[in-house]
């Protein structure tokens, strides 16, 4: 029970930050993809703060022989770069670009009730959906 509850706690966390940074706002994300035009560097100040706060955990907690409340680590081990990532980046990066969403931000968006952002969110997990249709 500790697991979901820690989940459920950082989400939380996770979405008042997105909240309180704007970053659920597309016009704010779309800014910060403009660098041709009237650029927001506004995204790139939260990214920074948030890779600092990410190092500082990731170097604490990676010290322990074990997290607090699972028994093992989860950490990924493809580090390669292949096609399918590639690939796969693109089509996130075209996803983002279309509509100033990426999924962390869309899921809090949803908070806002707003129909564009449910229509994302579903456009989003159909394409996930037949990602994973198709990759098996």
């Amino acid at each position: 029970m500790k697991v979901p509850l820690i989940a459920l706690l950082s989400g939380i966390i996770f979405g008042f930050g997105l909240s309180i940074s704007e970053m659920i706002n597309p016009t704010r994300v779309l800014g910060f993809l403009d660098v041709a035009g009237n650029w927001d560097a506004t995204l790139l100040l939260v990214m920074c703060g948030a890779l600092a706060v990410a190092f500082a955990g990731f170097t604490w907690v990676l010290k322990r022989p074990h997290p607090l409340f699972t028994d093992k680590f989860s950490l990924p081990t493809r580090k390669q770069i292949d096609t399918p990532l590639v690939i796969g980046s693109a089509i996130f990066g075209v996803g983002w670009g279309l509509a100033g969403f990426c999924p962390g931000p869309a899921i809090t968006a949803l908070a806002t009730l707003s129909p564009s952002v449910l229509l994302f969110v579903l456009a989003m997990l159909a394409g996930q959906w037949l990602a994973a249709s198709f990759i098996k």
